[in-house]
């Protein structure tokens, strides 16, 4: 294998990552940035170099697929011996398997799906599922059953079921595995974790074995297994980790991303190298992207990009959540030119509710379409629980449907209450409040299908319409060209040329649980991850109305939409350099005196001397409008208006919402939100 060839065509940032001597060493590799690029072609370098042996090489990833594609890399790369590459698990369970059978042990069975065995252990009004996200939470933070309660007292979790009654399930969980010898998939670390640390010839064995240690999305390791890697590393300094900080969205897993953003604390001595040149959107979207991390000053340094311009991405506004659907429906036709792939348009979700309206909107106008990951809402058991009570309910249909939506009783207001969690599955909860949210959230959406189906079938029966959602609510084309309908947390690591955000409304971006400045942290990366999964094309969309379940709720659109606009008053800036414009609009922010922007800058804001006196004056009065939103928003003043936007309000003097919408650096959302206020500002009452 030529070394010199493993390092065409590599920028200065993935040549130092790839060609660093450094151990250990951390790669912070931003989206688009060529990461598993960099990571197989260190791997090979380092072969090709003779610094470490292809047979004694262990990469780490999160999921099979990522094993996979990192192996067909490296055999691409020429690599004559193959190298080990799998999950956490994986490594973990072949290592336990071939100690068992040096030891003549009979090995324990794996017990992969905990849901029905954790059934039979919990008292009839307590929903396994929960219980099991708990035990899940705990486990992944090496947390006893008779620890429990404590550790979730002090991690301030709010589980919908008694702590106490979690603890009691957790452990006669744990005795029943014991007593019919079953692992599941986290004790596979945890007995990995306690032969290494306890017999040292396994260690020293697996050590020799694996001298050479990568991580893929280090952000994503919890700490279960994040000791595993440390038992397998030992006292030796041979780590690569890659990963992103601003793609952290896995908490509700326990990830912890602290591990990557504090990696010299846990690495003392070793280096860091930062990969900020995407090549998968345009300079347009990065504008975007850069924009919604700007208010949460992120670690890594702003993404640059190295595509040509594109258009500018668009935001659009429709009177309820079905319009939207339609809305989508129409623009995914627009997109498909002759000879284009539907699979080269996907549709991005915060919940799988959403997506099941998105879907009946794709349906209704013939779009060949798929639903990726997330468990199916027919599945859900709250949904098969209610499907089972409308099958023996002897009444009328329509009565079966108001009693079931009678047992949905928020626990908040109506304008938050309807703020669905992410559906996708039990473990995609990002707050322990999720779970009661997921299945209101779920039977609401039956309701509201149910609802659906009484207005077109004149007998409705449960039984018809059941079989009426089973062609309804179903995954779409799966083996055929089709359009991808999937969630934020679900689109991580995938890419389409063209991307519709849909459902950007308060409450669901971010969404109504994330009340805690963490919460609301990773919720903004999410989006981030969203918006970073445009390659050319991003539409994002919200609606002024949404029903849930026999509810319609006025909604009101994402303050994340405020990037987008943003972007598109950068007024001549270069696209490329977004680092610079957020440093210098953030030295001009909240100024209301006239004389302020001279002596902070040296030089009034652009444009400004161009203006009379009296535009001057309204000028500041715009300002000092400006930063009283600004600061009661608690964002950088930049966010409501540039300056330069401020400065061509002064000048055109608009009347109305149209001559608002002329104007650069304005957009509906900002019209929407801010034009009444700077209507009056500039006219008063007249």
């Amino acid at each position: 294998m030529d070394a010199a060839r493993l390092l065409d065509g590599l920028n200065p940032a993935q040549l130092a990552a790839v060609e660093s001597e450094a151990a250990p060493l951390c790669i912070l590799a931003g989206a688009g940035s060529g990461k598993t690029r960099v990571l197989t072609r260190r791997i090979g370098h380092r072969v090709a170099q003779g610094t470490a042996d292809a047979r004694h090489t262990l990469a780490l990833t999160f999921t099979r697929k990522a094993a996979g594609e990192l192996n067909s890399r490296l055999r691409q790369l020429g690599l004559r011996d193959p190298v080990a590459a799998g999950t956490f698990h994986s490594v973990a369970y072949a290592q336990l398997r071939s100690r068992w059978a040096d030891r003549d042990i009979n090995p324990p069975s794996l017990l992969d799906r905990k849901v029905g065995f954790v059934a039979r252990l919990v008292p009839r009004d307590v929903q396994a599922i929960d219980v099991v996200t708990e035990i899940e939470w705990a486990k992944a933070r090496r947390i006893a059953p008779s620890s429990y309660v404590e550790g979730a007292n002090r991690a301030a979790r709010n589980p919908p079921v008694a702590p106490a009654l979690v603890a009691d399930c957790y452990a006669r969980y744990e005795q029943a595995k014991r007593d019919q010898r079953l692992v599941d998939f986290d004790d596979l670390l945890r007995l990995a974790i306690r032969d290494l640390e306890g017999d040292p010839e396994f260690a020293a064995a697996q050590r020799w074995r694996f001298r050479h240690l990568f991580v893929d999305e280090f952000q994503d390791v919890n700490q279960l297994q994040f000791d595993l890697l440390r038992a397998w590393l030992g006292d030796r300094p041979d780590l690569c980790v890659v990963g992103d900080p601003n793609q952290a969205i896995y908490a509700w897993n326990g990830a912890d991303a602290r591990y990557l953003d504090h990696f010299e604390k846990w690495f003392p001595g070793g280096e860091q190298v930062q990969l900020t040149e995407n090549y998968r959107s345009t300079p347009q979207i990065l504008a975007v992207a850069n924009a919604v991390l700007a208010p949460a000053r992120p670690r890594s340094g702003p993404l640059s990009a190295n595509r040509a311009e594109g258009p500018p991405p668009k935001v659009r506004r429709f009177a309820t959540d079905t319009d939207e659907a339609k809305g989508i429906a129409r623009s995914i036709r627009d997109h498909h030119g002759p000879g284009d792939r539907w699979s080269n348009q996907a549709v991005l979700v915060r919940t799988n509710a959403q997506a099941v309206i998105v879907g009946e909107g794709l349906r209704s106008a013939g779009i060949p379409h798929r639903v990726r990951g997330g468990t199916p809402l027919l599945e859900q058991p709250e949904i098969r629980t209610a499907l089972a009570g409308l099958r023996r309910h002897r009444g009328p249909f329509h009565a079966s449907i108001a009693d079931l939506a009678a047992t949905i009783e928020p626990d908040e207001p109506p304008s938050s209450a309807v703020d669905a969690t992410d559906t996708t599955s039990a473990d995609e909860a990002s707050d322990t409040s999720d779970a009661v949210a997921q299945r209101r959230a779920n039977l609401e959406l039956l309701v509201r299908l149910a609802d659906d189906y009484q207005r077109i079938d004149p007998i409705p029966r449960a039984s018809s319409f059941l079989e009426w959602l089973r062609a309804t609510v179903s995954t779409g084309e799966v083996d055929r060209d089709a359009v991808d309908v999937t969630t934020f947390h679900a689109a991580k690591g995938l890419e389409w040329p063209v991307v519709h955000l849909a459902g950007l409304e308060t409450g669901l971006v971010p969404i109504g649980h994330a009340k805690t400045d963490t919460a609301l942290a990773e919720e903004r990366r999410l989006f981030y991850v969203a918006v970073t999964r445009a390659e050319q094309h991003l539409l994002c969309s919200y609606a002024q109305q949404r029903t849930f379940g026999q509810r319609t709720v006025s909604r009101e659109p994402s303050p994340y939409l405020d990037a987008i606009e943003i972007a598109a008053s950068l007024d001549g800036t270069p696209t490329t350099d977004w680092g610079r414009f957020i440093q210098e609009q953030r030295r001009s922010i909240d100024t209301p005196s006239r004389d302020r922007p001279r002596r902070r800058s040296g030089r009034a804001p652009a444009g400004v001397d161009d203006l009379d006196a009296d535009e001057v004056d309204t000028f500041e009065a715009l300002r000092a409008w400006r930063a009283i939103k600004a600061k009661a928003a608690k964002v950088p003043a930049y966010v409501i208006f540039s300056d330069a936007t401020l400065v061509a309000i002064t000048q055109a003097k608009p009347r109305t919402p149209r001559d608002l919408l002329q104007l650069p650096g304005i957009g509906p959302v900002k019209v929407e939100r801010h034009g009444p206020e700077v209507l009056s500002v500039l006219h008063g009452d007249d």
